[in-house]
């Protein structure tokens, strides 16, 4: 268990938050969410013991073991997968490499054995002897065959690292587990398999995220972080994210009788009551959630940017036709002699196991690489904007401010100081923050000036690898509103499960051996149906 008491934390002169009292237990996933800079991840530092609160104290319980997702992906280079991930539990791996430096003494005394002796002991108490066992079963549940499990983490491609030290958290159990953005890097199939084994999970995990469905999938409670405070709502994403919305309506119904305010909350926790999505914490869910009072709700000070894709002209008869594309890199084939035939009005994900190879085909198709052959056919009447994954191509000059840096895109009747500032203020640059320059801004921030540029283009073809990168949840969320509403076409990539089924109805899954194209089917129709997994698995 960890309990928190009256912590505030004074950062870099700033008061993030202040009378902070909260109680972890076991059983139960806690989604700590918040806007941009609010101190989510400064919070996990916290709980770590990294930083020091100003006042206040944090405490865990006696002998409970903490373990956290790494974020740096090259502090191992050195090691070997299998032994990076039994680092996870330090002190199983200290008593590890004690002993088996004793054993390798030349001049090992009877001292020596009786302290060889203690180690093999608790070594055994602690279930060492299968670490390596259980280490090894982490990496392949996560994608990472046996055949590198002994390769130098060096040696690995910068998604498999990411896996590795996902499973280096995992690793023995930890009683008190932290993840900061563990969906980050990780393919579809591997955040789905996350998901469960979150979902099975009896201690304590607390974990950032902007991917709104696996906190829905995994979180009992929400922490949200917002006015200086951080607040604990039983329930999953989306019941805070309501229950939120609710209490705004509520706040500013300000003469409505409490008791259809009473009666409306009753109804609105009675359908979500119904509807927990974790079977062996439903029951309690359910009391709990009965237990909450008009006063437990409080409405978010969160701002949402303004996102509208409006058409320029409408599509004609043909979109995009893709033939015998064929692409490789570093003697890595990304591509082989793919082909497939878009439709307009079609609104396509594509997906694979490796980022390289969706990412290589969205710039061929935008025209930004060239493939080693095959041809990219456009429609005549398409009109496309691109937003790359790789944000820093597209500002050309870093040096300009957002506001002329946008002014480069804006037609003649665009070209209105008033009309620019009015648009950049819809997307949250407000006030000075337009005269900001590029270089200067976050990656949030980057996104967000790229999604204005995209609108100004008036495209009916948006082409976005992975657009939901560096957003917070309210980008997300309104972004992806946006993309469900948008009359023309889309292509893009996303590891967002909600993303990717709220707005996709045609599946390209791209791997080494081929494509599986799927038109007419959801995200999840597509995942459930028995025959597309198996064909998946031959993929790969």
């Amino acid at each position: 268990m960890i309990t928190v008491n009256d912590l505030s934390l004074n950062f870099s002169g700033r008061l993030l938050y202040d009378d902070v009292n909260l109680k972890f237990t076991p059983g139960n996933c806690y989604g700590i969410i918040g806007a941009n800079g609010a101190g989510k991840s400064t919070f996990l530092h916290l709980l770590e013991g990294q930083i020091e609160p100003t006042t206040g104290s944090i405490t865990i319980g006696a002998n409970e073991r903490l373990s956290s997702l790494q974020q740096d992906h090259f502090a191992f280079e050195e090691f070997s997968v299998l032994e990076t991930v039994i680092q996870g539990h330090k002190k199983l791996y200290d008593i590890m490499k004690e002993k088996d430096a004793l054993y390798a003494k030349p001049d090992f005394s009877e001292a020596d054995g009786i302290k060889a002796a203690e180690l093999e002991a608790e070594f055994a108490e602690m279930d060492g002897w299968n670490a390596e066992a259980e280490a090894a079963q982490l990496l392949q549940s996560l994608g990472i065959p046996e055949g590198q499990h002994n390769l130098l983490m060096s040696e690995l491609a910068e998604s498999d690292k990411v896996k590795v030290l996902l499973a280096q958290a995992l690793f023995g159990s930890p009683d008190i587990l932290l993840l900061d953005e563990p969906t980050n890097g990780l393919d579809v199939h591997t955040i789905a398999w996350l998901e469960d084994f979150l979902a099975d999970y009896q201690n304590i995990v607390i974990v950032v995220s902007h991917d709104r469905h696996f906190l829905n999938q995994v979180c009992t409670h929400m922490c949200d972080v917002d006015f200086g405070k951080i607040k604990l709502y039983v329930g999953n994403y989306d019941f805070w994210l309501e229950s939120s919305q609710l209490a705004a309506k509520l706040q500013a119904n300000a003469n409505a009788k409490k008791e259809e305010k009473i009666k409306e909350l009753q109804e609105f926790i009675a359908r979500f009551s119904a509807n927990a999505s974790k079977s062996k914490q439903a029951t309690s869910r359910k009391k709990q959630l009965e237990k909450i009072t008009l006063d437990d709700i409080k409405p978010s000070s969160r701002k949402y940017p303004f996102i509208k894709f409006d058409l320029e002209r409408e599509l004609g008869n043909d979109l995009v036709k893709v033939e015998n594309i064929s692409y490789t890199v570093d003697g890595e084939q990304l591509l082989n002699n793919v082909s497939f035939i878009i439709r307009p009005g079609e609104k396509v994900a594509f997906l694979s196991r490796n980022d390289r190879t969706t990412t290589a085909l969205m710039q061929i198709m935008a025209g930004e690489l060239q493939p080693d052959a095959g041809t990219v056919t456009w429609g005549q009447t398409t009109n496309r904007s691109y937003m790359s994954k790789d944000l820093n191509a597209s500002f050309d000059n870093d040096e300009l401010s957002i506001l002329d840096w946008l002014r480069q895109f804006a037609s003649k009747e665009q070209d209105d100081n008033t009309f620019l500032r009015g648009f950049l203020g819809k997307m949250l640059f407000s006030g000075d923050d337009i005269t900001k320059q590029i270089k200067v801004l976050s990656g949030g921030e980057k996104v967000r000036c790229i999604l204005a540029k995209m609108m100004l283009e008036q495209p009916n073809v948006l082409l976005m690898d992975d657009p939901t990168n560096h957003l917070d949840l309210e980008s997300i969320t309104a972004l992806n509103d946006a993309m469900i509403d948008f009359n023309g076409s889309i292509l893009f990539t996303s590891h967002d499960h909600e993303y990717i089924q709220t707005i996709a109805n045609h599946i390209i899954e791209v791997g080494p051996n081929g494509l599986i194209d799927r038109f007419d089917t959801t995200y999840d129709e597509f995942l459930a149906h028995p025959t597309v997994q198996e064909q998946v698995a031959k993929l790969y």
